[in-house]
């Protein structure tokens, strides 16, 4: 779904009017007229659902709501400005403030062009004629300086300039979305949405349990979670499509705006089913899998840089690696067949292990625990009910009793 943008004019003349604490007084900073800036805060009161001021005789006081709404559309109006600064330094109109010339169709072109890097199909997600997105891609160029897009024989390519902006209009589209949700909460009727980014442990046993506690008495919230590639999921946080990633933690920090938060540290074993010829042998070591077929992860994951890095499994002349899969279903589905190895983390198959269709043979693996925990941006500002979902993921980790360790 592409963001949605009240009127950046309309979002001006609020801000400036919550600062002046008059309308008279802001139409001359906003050049608008007085009637013009009344119109546009109704239209934002409509939108909203509430009040954002109350009128006295001397001038306008800003209503709880109304600082709440200040606050964020503070945050995105300061997105916009420092994403559009940064896109004309570069262009023919670094010296003006090009984002004081931005129109909210010029933004959803960008954003649907980059979404569906096809001018007809981003005509088609949003709504309008293909003749009406050219005309605001071309409008958005000639502001910034620059060309935003370039064809190719599959479509449109974006340049880095346009995937930056991107970035920068998606978080502001976020941080007005907040401020409505924020909004209904204080109405009695929170509508928050929470989108999560799922990496294989999470789904396993993290997510279900958080989730579950946190919906109680939740009656209009809602929890979207997402799967696949860690790097897709780290792109769509850097540009706020996802709130935070749950999951195995990377070393370094994949990027300065991104903060990882460790819950617990997790192990690896290596992991056979029940009634496998290894599971009845003693004193095992790791050469004596080597005559069974493996199935691994992906090399560039955490657990599969272990196996790469510690175990050089991978470059073994007759390496016994037969199936490449970061699939949990796929993975336990084969174990069960056959005689197949595999290392995992022990949390992701802990009903395994505990029900004893799956067992952790006895070798040990040097270093191999690994953090678990959130990812999320370093400039996100959580609503009051997104705090709460976090606090909760935080207190089930803090109590271990439902983690498996090597020795169970």
């Amino acid at each position: 779904m592409e963001p949605q943008f009240p009127n950046i004019r309309h979002l001006r003349a609020f801000t400036e009017v919550a600062r002046q604490g008059s309308i008279s007084q802001a139409a001359e900073v906003v050049f608008l007229s007085q009637p013009a800036i009344t119109h546009a805060i109704s239209k934002l009161e409509t939108a909203l659902n509430t009040t954002l001021f109350i009128r006295l005789h001397k001038g306008m006081s800003l209503t709880e709501a109304g600082k709440s709404y200040l606050r964020r559309t503070d945050r995105a109006l300061a997105e916009i400005a420092l994403g559009t600064k940064k896109a004309a330094e570069n262009g023919q109109n670094s010296l003006e403030r090009v984002d004081q010339k931005l129109t909210v169709p010029q933004l959803r072109a960008l954003v649907a062009l980059a979404t569906a890097r096809s001018f007809s199909m981003a005509a088609w997600n949003i709504g309008i004629s293909q003749p009406s997105i050219h005309r605001a891609a071309r409008d958005l160029e000639k502001i910034i300086g620059q060309s935003l897009f370039l064809a190719s024989g599959k479509g449109i390519t974006l340049t880095p300039t346009a995937e930056m902006l991107v970035r920068h209009i998606r978080i502001a589209a976020s941080e007005l979305q907040q401020g409505f949700y924020e909004i209904a909460a204080r109405q009695g009727r929170d509508t928050t949405r929470i989108t999560i980014g799922s990496l294989p442990l999470a789904r396993a046993w993290c997510l279900p349990q958080s989730i579950h506690k946190f919906l109680k008495d939740k009656e209009f919230v809602q929890i979207k979670t997402v799967e696949g590639p860690y790097l897709k999921l780290l792109r769509d946080l850097r540009h706020s499509q996802l709130d935070l990633i749950i999951g195995a933690l990377r070393d370094p920090a994949p990027h300065e705006e991104i903060i990882q938060e460790t819950l617990f540290e997790d192990p690896l074993a290596i992991v056979v089913r029940f009634g496998h010829p290894l599971s009845k042998t003693s004193d095992l070591n790791l050469n004596d899998t080597l005559n069974y077929p493996w199935i691994t992860p992906p090399k560039q994951t955490p657990t599969g840089t272990y196996l790469h890095d510690m175990l050089h499994i991978s470059d073994m002349e007759n390496t016994p690696i037969k199936v490449v899969s970061s699939s949990l279903v796929l993975v336990r589905g084969m174990l069960l067949t056959g005689d197949y190895v595999t290392i995992t983390s022990v949390n992701q198959i802990r009903h395994e292990l505990k029900n004893k269709s799956l067992i952790a043979l006895p070798i040990d693996l040097p270093d191999s625990t690994r953090p678990i925990g959130l990812t999320y941006r370093r400039d996100w500002e959580p609503t009051p009910t997104q705090n709460l979902f976090l606090d909760i993921v935080r207190k089930i980790h803090l109590d271990q009793s439902g983690l498996v360790t090597i020795d169970e």
